[in-house]
């Protein structure tokens, strides 16, 4: 019955005995003095009632009585919980006022800079390598449309058929390698140019040497230009053949036989200039020179 009281005893009454118990927490020495004498209980509620009169606070006997007695019970005394994961959550938690900003500013930074990734790198690399099959596929279609000798286009579909391999492999700096190289075959196919006897005053025209591995011999090279229907002089990329090694030269010596020499030779005598100065021409859709003029093919490209 008692318990059952307990439970029906009016709020203001359970706050007031609260207020009982801090009032007594806080007089700490009068608490120590008065539990230790006789009849503590009494002189307790006594000076209790004294501090709250002087206050202007009237309390009951029972509130006082009930604050006494939850003292000695360590009623409205707060235990701190044992420590644990919640309890240091939760502590985490009540002081994300510290820790809470700066993160959110470090997680802000982090994900603006996926963003960028994301805008800036990884979506045009992506929507790249999506356009790879549609740009080669154009690249050997402007081959087919443009090429006419078969040198040429066994070329372009070489590089085609590479290029294919490496987009199933998604080597995508493979494909790209074989499309500047397809890009660059189209655009040695649309050239023009023709290959033209050098025949100005202090130039040679024609020059002949001694093999090393014959020393009896001869070899015989005219010397010639590559030269644009506007009159520029192309620079060429032309296989020594006495070391096997390419450089770019604008004039390279084409080998041809001794007889074909003397009768250039003999047309500049006459007065000093070739007549017939045409070596070569290399047309539209072709990638190599047509020969005018007798020729292994064999070139040097200094003297």
């Amino acid at each position: 019955m008692a318990q059952a009281s307990a439970e029906k005893q009016p709020l203001d009454d359970l706050m007031l005995a609260m207020d009982v118990v801090d009032t007594l927490r806080h007089q700490q020495v009068l608490i120590e003095r008065e539990l230790n004498a006789e009849d503590r209980d009494r002189k307790l509620i006594e000076r209790l009632r004294e501090i709250y009169a002087s206050q202007g606070i009237d309390v009951p006997d029972h509130v006082l009585e009930e604050g006494v007695a939850a003292l000695k019970e360590d009623r409205f005394a707060y235990t701190p919980p044992p420590e644990n994961f919640s309890t240091r959550m939760a502590r985490l938690y009540i002081s994300r006022g510290k820790w809470g900003k700066p993160l959110l500013a470090g997680l802000g930074a982090v994900l603006l800079v996926l963003l960028a990734y994301a805008l800036l790198i990884r979506g045009p690399a992506e929507r790249e390598l999506a356009q790879l099959p549609s740009k080669l596929e154009k690249q050997h279609e402007l081959l087919v449309q443009q090429a006419r000798g078969e040198t040429a286009r066994a070329r372009s579909e070489a590089l085609y058929s590479e290029g294919k391999s490496a987009l199933a492999a998604g080597e995508k700096e493979e494909v790209l390698a074989v499309l500047d190289q397809m890009e660059g075959l189209r655009d040695e196919i649309e050239r023009e140019y023709e290959l033209r006897i050098v025949s100005r005053p202090g130039e040679r025209s024609g020059i002949w040497r001694i093999p090393d591995a014959n020393t009896n011999a001869r070899n015989y090279y005219i010397i010639v230009e590559a030269v644009t229907p506007e009159g520029r002089i192309l620079k060429r990329t032309v296989v020594n053949e006495e070391n096997g090694k390419s450089y770019q030269v604008d004039k390279w010596g084409l080998r041809v036989e001794e007889p074909v020499f003397q009768r250039i030779a003999a047309d500049k005598q006459d007065d000093g200039i070739i007549q017939q100065n045409r070596f070569g021409v290399k047309r539209r859709g072709y990638l190599t020179p047509e020969y005018l003029v007798p020729t292994s093919g064999g070139a040097i490209t200094d003297w």
